[in-house]
């Protein structure tokens, strides 16, 4: 067992760090941008360009459902839910790091995700961020099966006024950190629309730089809602 940190979260490996460092930083990279597009209004069209690395290269073929109008009230996300991928998890609330990274969840509990709690909760207008690990230096974590999430699969959040809201994927992709466009990934793809996305590590595990080198970045959007805010 690695020795604890003076906060208490087990002390991780150089391996473990430097991966951490690297990817969250990536991620840090558009949040300026990411919040001038909630101000600016976001974009008309897809949030990414179809590639080879692209998941649901017969995307145009699927017929998606129609968007719900953005969910009342600012209730904060407390579990995130995707089926079809085995995930129930969670989310607590996360904020900046001091050396200027999102603070990630904690490695001794790899099953939570993160809220990127300065940004919108999910269901309300603009692009949502939530946050996990791919792995830790002795299991997989709450996002190792992200980057297999099709286009069509369902994402469901509860907030902590037991109302769920409802999201649709509508593309995967893995990014190259050199290919990381913070406002592509960060900006809402269509103007006063609820959006959701789910970031963690991915692609190849780089021995040199200790580091994976992409990040897997799922988008999706509002579709539905279910259940009664609390004391309404």
């Amino acid at each position: 067992m690695p020795p604890d940190t003076p906060d208490g979260e087990p002390r991780t490996s150089a391996r473990s760090r430097l991966t951490t460092g690297v990817a969250w930083a990536v991620l840090l990279l558009g949040l300026w941008l990411w919040g001038r597009e909630l101000t600016e209004g976001g974009r008309s069209g897809a949030v990414f360009g179809d590639d080879s690395r692209t998941r649901g290269a017969a995307a145009g073929t699927q017929r998606l459902p129609a968007a719900h109008d953005p969910l009342p009230g600012t209730p904060r996300p407390v579990k995130l839910r995707i089926g079809a991928l085995g995930v129930r998890a969670p989310v607590i609330a996360r904020g900046v790091e001091g050396h200027g990274g999102i603070a990630a969840p904690p490695y001794s509990r790899p099953g939570l995700a993160g809220w990127y709690g300065a940004g919108p909760v999910p269901g309300a207008r603009g692009a949502s961020l939530i946050v996990g690990h791919v792995d830790t230096e002795r299991h997989k974590a709450v996002f190792y099966g992200l980057s297999s999430a099709d286009r069509g699969t369902r994402i469901e959040v509860t907030r902590s006024d037991g109302t769920v809201a409802e999201f649709t994927v509508e593309r995967t992709k893995v990014v190259r950190h050199e290919d990381f466009d913070a406002r592509e990934v960060y900006g809402p793809a269509v103007r006063g629309r609820s959006e959701l996305r789910l970031l963690t590590c991915g692609g190849a595990f780089d021995h040199e730089r200790r580091a994976y080198t992409s990040n897997v970045v799922v988008s999706a959007y509002l579709t539905g809602s279910r259940g009664t805010p609390a004391g309404s």
